[in-house]
């Protein structure tokens, strides 16, 4: 299996009776929740799994929103030195 799809999940014993589940997808984002049992756990899993590809379109459409400011500030001469006017 090469790394481009590797995902991984990691089900813990946590605190209050709570199963810690830790998720990454192959496009290395992370989650982490608490679920009751094994079972909510698979099934969450399954679910943010299953948005992998939503997920990855979503940051990619923020990054280039953030790309497209920093040009606009750039342009505007808001920009410098290491300051990035996204504050």
């Amino acid at each position: 299996m090469s790394e481009k799809n590797k995902y991984r999940l990691t089900i813990t014993e946590a605190h209050s009776d709570l199963l810690k589940v830790e998720m990454t997808d192959k496009y290395c984002n992370y989650c982490c929740v608490y679920e009751p049992s094994v079972e909510d756990a698979i099934a969450y899993a399954s679910y943010w799994f299953g948005e992998t590809e939503a997920r990855r379109e979503a940051n990619q459409t923020h990054a280039k929103a953030v790309m497209q400011m920093n040009k606009i500030d750039k342009e505007a001469g808001i920009l410098t030195g290491n300051y990035d006017g996204l504050d």
